[in-house]
């Protein structure tokens, strides 16, 4: 889209327009100017993944040009990208008809089904050999994109494929979807654009990720998500949400009077680059072109293999009649056309039946109902169980022992009931009763007005006390090697283990007749143990499993005392003035402390060898990050995440938990979700790259 003498020049005016910043005459030609600039640069961000400069630089620019068109009103353009924010909510989506039909594709799952749609393809088309186009199966929400003179007039939802919602003030909040595009150099008037509209995987996990901490549940997979953020009302939350659009195919155009025909229209391949030239996210790199179906069939075949490395979910290919002419010669039939098929991947949803109900108590004591269901193959993996994460979503879902029932698996989310068969029950079918008091220790279930989960409040019930121990000796906590799930839970029903300080009175004696026990392996636990006690005070602290308290936060917590026990006196006033901590955090830390059993327990601890005194680290006091604050999110490309935290230490900085007033620098990576979005709405965080924050420190 760009050749490289425009980069270059669009990079030096980037780079003049940030030095001087609110010094340039509010002019027409100053607002085209800055316009330039930061389409280019969301070029560069959101269709190629390739940006030239910070967020926060960018969100300087952007700022800079909602001042220009703030002073000069008469000078704001319908496609400027201030004009993507929308101001109210949507009350209603009327209907809008589709230029063509949206049809749907038929569908082959083997290479003998592709060889009978080559078979009629070449006998319709009277030719030896067809051309076709490859690409991925996008799983998503299908939308049409109407320009006309150049501008983005309408965007319309799939619906019935004769009409859909017109959904245009939320489709303007997705960044990969142009709201101009120069297609009158080619002599286009009106074009009516295909595509896909999804959100990634990482996004989809985070977002599921704040569901979940919030109680509730989950949404089953990321075409869900696409397809239900398309129709909120609030078009501000849309574009929270990060949705992305991949384009693949242009259904309808007209020209200017007398203009021809656009060359690269003549052939679906050129088509797509058409479009990716004037700024529209193709699968470039994806999107391939073979002479006869024998390349195609191999091409489909080993992309199943690496479906999982994308960073969307995709669930087969898409073969194409290359050629435009004969696509119109093929025809199609009233279910879908003659020139295209969709080659499906293996399933990941299977249908099963709801066996029975079990209720798991967690570490914090919270319950979870679990499905215990037939055996169903999805995916490469056998699913017996399924968490169904609350009352509300059996209630909401109306599942029943003995419903069959839709699973679904997509990429590494957790298998998910996506609804019960409700047209096969029998009206054998049992409710689902869920427990007034814990199935472990039979004390009565609470439920704080502003959660979705009841939970056990004895703190010293047995699934409890397990599932502690447990999180105790993790990798990212006490990281005690040789006691494992499995091995916690046989030690603590043969009575070898009751607490947590128990660990450190391991009866190594009556380990050596069980099964599996050897002198070696006695002696790696030993080790393993006796090398734990020496784990800095952070780690104890996120082994303790204080509720809302994750590594950052407890790293937070051990910078601010000499020794574990002094947080016995502080209030949640005191706690709440601590980097980034807020009400909920601090008012679980106090109630921990509050408590004599957990005291007891530390104290037991201290005795047993664990240091609970704060062994700082002489604190950097000229480090040239010296009095600035970091948070990373994302995928790092050159170091892992406890490395970067490590180098802010050295170097005088500090690290916290979460975005607020007092946050420097957030780092953002690969695929940054939601911290990203929120440094974004404070307009006080400065967001830089790991190349930027690497540059911080070599200085």
């Amino acid at each position: 889209m760009y050749a490289t003498s425009q980069i270059k020049e669009l990079q030096q005016i980037t780079t003049q327009y940030l030095k001087h910043l609110g010094k340039y005459e509010t002019d027409k030609l100053a607002i085209q100017k800055l316009i330039a600039i930061i389409r280019f640069h969301e070029y560069r961000y959101y269709l190629i993944s390739d940006p030239l400069i910070t967020d926060y630089e960018f969100d300087l620019l952007f700022k800079a040009l909602q001042q220009l068109e703030k002073e000069n009103p008469g000078l704001i353009i319908p496609d400027s990208p201030t004009q993507r924010v929308a101001g109210s909510l949507t009350k209603d989506f009327p209907s809008q008809q589709h230029l063509v039909p949206m049809l749907s594709l038929d569908n082959s799952y083997n290479a003998d089904a592709l060889l009978d749609f080559d078979r009629k393809a070449r006998e319709l088309a009277g030719k030896k050999e067809v051309v076709y186009c490859v690409e991925p199966k996008f799983d998503g929400a299908s939308i049409s994109l109407v320009y006309e003179n150049d501008l983005l007039v309408r965007g319309i939802t799939r619906g019935n494929g004769i009409t859909g919602d017109n959904i245009t003030p939320n489709i303007r909040q997705i960044r990969s979807i142009p709201l101009s595009a120069n297609f009158s150099a080619k002599g286009i008037e009106m074009i009516e654009i295909r595509g896909e509209v999804l959100i990634n995987k990482n996004n989809f996990k985070n977002y599921n990720e704040q569901l979940m901490e919030q109680g509730f549940a989950p949404l089953a997979n990321p075409r869900n998500a696409a397809s239900g953020t398309l129709r909120i009302k609030d078009p501000s939350e849309v574009r929270r949400r990060n949705l992305e659009v991949f384009l693949y195919n242009v259904s309808y155009f007209t020209t200017t009077e007398g203009a021809p025909e656009p060359e690269e229209l003549l052939h679906h391949s050129s088509s797509l680059d058409l479009l990716y030239a004037n700024g529209f996210r193709i699968p470039i790199n994806e999107k391939k072109v073979f002479s006869g179906i024998k390349g195609v069939i191999d091409y489909c075949i080993e992309f199943e293999k690496t479906r999982d490395e994308l960073p969307y979910e995709i669930d087969g290919m898409v073969i194409k009649v290359n050629d435009v002419e004969l696509q119109d010669t093929l025809g199609m039939t009233a279910h879908h056309p003659r020139w295209a098929i969709a080659f499906k991947f293996k399933a990941r949803q299977a249908t099963s039946k709801l066996l029975k109900v079990e209720f798991q108590v967690g570490r914090t004591g919270s319950i979870t109902p679990v499905a215990k269901i037939e055996p169903a193959p999805i995916g490469g993996i056998t699913i017996t169980s399924v968490s169904l994460f609350n009352a509300d979503v059996i209630r909401e879902k109306d599942l029943r022992i003995g419903d069959t029932v839709l699973v679904e698996r997509a990429g590494d989310v957790i298998p998910y009931i996506v609804k019960p068969l409700t047209e096969l029950r029998t009206g054998e079918e049992q409710p689902i009763i869920f427990p007034t008091h814990c199935p472990v220790c039979k004390d009565e279930l609470y439920k704080p007005e502003e959660e979705a989960a009841w939970r056990c409040t004895n703190i010293n019930c047995e699934a409890q006390v397990l599932e502690r121990i447990i999180h105790f000796v993790s990798k990212n906590a006490m990281d005690i090697r040789g006691l494992g799930d499995a091995n916690i839970r046989k030690f603590y029903a043969l009575g070898l283990l009751q607490t947590i300080p128990s660990i450190y009175r391991l009866n190594y004696e009556k380990l050596s007749v069980l099964e599996g026990f050897g002198t070696k392996s006695i002696d790696k636990l030993k080790s393993a143990i006796e090398i734990s006690k020496s784990q800095p005070l952070n780690r104890l602290i996120f082994a303790l499993g204080i509720r809302h308290v994750g590594e950052t936060t407890a790293k937070v917590l051990a910078h601010e005392v000499n020794h574990l026990l002094d947080f016995k006196e502080f209030t949640i006033e005191k706690l709440q003035a601590f980097e980034d901590i807020g009400p909920k955090v601090a008012s679980s830390i106090f109630q921990f402390f509050d408590n004599k059993d957990n005291i007891q327990m530390l104290k037991e601890l201290e005795d047993l060898g664990l240091s609970l005194q704060n062994e700082k680290k002489t604190h950097v006091t000229d480090g040239n990050l010296q009095g600035l604050t970091f948070l990373f999110t994302g995928t790092l490309s050159n170091l892992k995440r406890s490395e970067a935290e490590s180098l802010v230490e050295q170097h005088g900085g500090k690290i916290v938990s979460g975005v607020s007033s007092k946050l420097s620098y957030l780092v953002a990576g690969e695929e940054a979700g939601s911290k990203l979005e929120k440094a974004k709405k404070t307009g006080s965080v400065k967001i830089i790259s790991e190349s930027d924050f690497l540059r911080m420190v070599k200085k």
